[in-house]
C-alpha cells in the first residue's frame, strides 16, 4: 500500500480545521473558536483568563453581581490576560442596563446575554458602546428574531448542558438552526466534551462551540476540590434534570449531578403540594417555597464544597471529565482529537487516490 507522509496529512488536517472555524476565530479574535460556558461561581477571572490565554475565549459569569463588583472582576481579569474575553449578563438582572454600561466603560469586546430575550434598549447600549452582542437561541424562530434585532452572533445550547436547560437536544437544535441561519456566526453548546464532536458541528456549519462542564476540573478553576472530585467520579447518567411533580407548580429544569439535595427537592415539592391540597398554603406561597429551595445551592457546592446539599450543576459531558488538567492541556486535547479525526480521513482518501493512480 502506498504510504502518505504523516506530516503532509497533518498539515492538510490543520488547514482544514483552520478553514472550518475561521469565521468563529475572526468573530472572537481567537486561535481556536472554543468559548467557555459562563458558570456562576466557577467562570471567574482565573478560569476565564486561562481559557483566553490558551487560545480560546473565556466568558466571565456576572450572575447576580452588582455593577461595582462586575467592574472589579473585569479589571482583575484584564490583569491576567491580554487576550479577548467576554462577559455573560443575565437579562433578568434588575440592574441590567447598569451592568451593560459597565461592560461598555471597560471596553469589553463581547457580551453574552442569557436567560431570556434581550430588549432592543440593551442591545443598543452595548452595540453603540462598541461591543459585539451574543444571544441564546433555544429555537429557530427565536434565533431569527434575535438576528432581526441586531444580535451579532448566537449560541444554541441543547438539553445535554448543565444548569438551566431547554427541552431539545443539541443535535436536533443544530439540524434545525445551522442550515437556516447564516447571517451571523452560530456557536453550538450542550454535551460537547471531545474534539470529534466539535468537528462534527463545525462541518454542519457552526462557527465554533461553547463548553462549560469540560473546564470545571481545569487546574486554574477555583471551584472547591470536592466539587471537582464529584465531576471526575460522575458518569453521563448521573447528570439529571430536576423533576416537576405537579403542573400547577412549574419547575424550570436544571441539569445537575444527583445527590441528597435532589431527593430533598422532590420531598419538598410533595410536602408543599400536600399543604396546598389541604388548604394550609396558597398557590403563590407554595410556588415561592419551591423556587427558593435551590437558593444559594450552587454556591454551597462550588464554593463551600457541600456536594451533598448543594447543587452540582453539570452537563452530560461530565462523563468525559476524568482528571484535573491545565486549561491549555484541555484545549490542546480537544484540538488534537479534531485533527486526528481529520487526519484519518485525509490519510484514507490520499491512500485510496494513490492506489487508484497506481492501478
Amino acid at each position: 500500500m502506498t504510504q502518505v507522509p504523516p506530516a503532509a496529512v497533518m498539515i492538510a488536517a490543520r488547514r482544514q480545521l483552520d478553514r472550518l472555524w475561521a469565521r468563529g476565530n475572526a468573530f472572537l479574535g481567537t486561535k481556536v473558536a472554543i468559548m467557555g460556558g459562563a458558570m456562576t461561581w466557577v467562570s471567574e477571572r482565573n478560569l476565564v483568563a486561562a481559557i483566553s490565554n490558551a487560545g480560546g475565549f473565556g466568558v466571565l459569569a456576572c450572575g447576580s453581581m452588582p455593577p461595582a463588583l462586575l467592574a472589579a472582576e473585569i479589571a482583575a481579569t484584564k490583569r491576567l490576560t491580554d487576550r479577548p474575553f467576554g462577559v455573560n449578563l443575565i437579562v433578568m438582572h434588575p440592574q441590567l442596563a447598569e451592568l451593560a454600561r459597565v461592560c461598555v466603560a471597560a471596553k469589553v469586546g463581547h457580551v453574552v446575554l442569557a436567560g431570556g430575550m434581550p430588549t432592543a434598549e440593551i442591545i443598543k447600549i452595548l452595540k453603540d458602546g462598541g461591543a459585539k452582542v451574543i444571544g441564546f437561541a433555544p429555537a429557530l424562530v427565536i434565533g431569527k428574531k434575535l438576528v432581526r434585532s441586531g444580535i451579532d452572533a448566537l449560541v444554541i445550547e441543547g438539553m445535554e448542558a448543565g444548569g438551566h436547560i431547554g427541552a431539545v437536544s443539541t443535535a436536533v437544535l443544530a439540524q434545525e438552526i445551522l442550515p437556516a441561519i447564516r447571517d451571523v456566526p452560530v456557536f453550538v453548546a450542550g454535551g460537547i466534551g471531545r474534539g470529534e464532536a466539535i468537528l462534527s458541528f463545525l462541518e454542519m456549519g457552526a462557527a465554533g462551540v461553547q463548553l462549560g462542564t469540560r473546564f470545571v476540573c481545569a487546574d486554574e478553576c477555583v471551584a472547591h476540590p470536592d466539587f471537582k472530585k464529584a465531576f471526575i467520579r460522575a458518569s453521563a447518567r448521573d447528570a439529571v434534570p430536576s423533576v416537576q411533580l405537579d403542573p400547577r407548580f412549574p419547575v424550570i429544569p436544571v441539569r445537575a449531578l444527583a445527590n441528597k439535595a435532589t431527593a430533598a427537592f422532590m420531598a419538598t415539592q410533595r410536602s408543599v403540594i400536600d399543604k396546598v391540597d389541604r388548604g394550609e398554603l396558597d398557590m403563590k406561597a407554595a410556588q415561592l417555597e419551591i423556587e427558593h429551595f435551590w437558593a444559594g445551592a450552587l454556591r454551597r457546592a462550588a464554593v463551600d464544597g457541600d456536594i451533598e446539599n448543594g447543587s452540582l450543576m453539570a452537563g452530560q459531558s461530565v462523563g468525559l471529565v476524568t482528571q484535573a488538567q491545565p486549561t491549555a492541556a484541555i484545549i490542546a486535547e480537544l484540538v488534537d482529537q479534531a485533527l486526528a479525526a481529520l487526519a484519518a480521513r485525509a490519510r484514507d482518501a490520499a491512500e485510496a487516490e494513490a492506489e487508484a493512480g497506481a492501478a
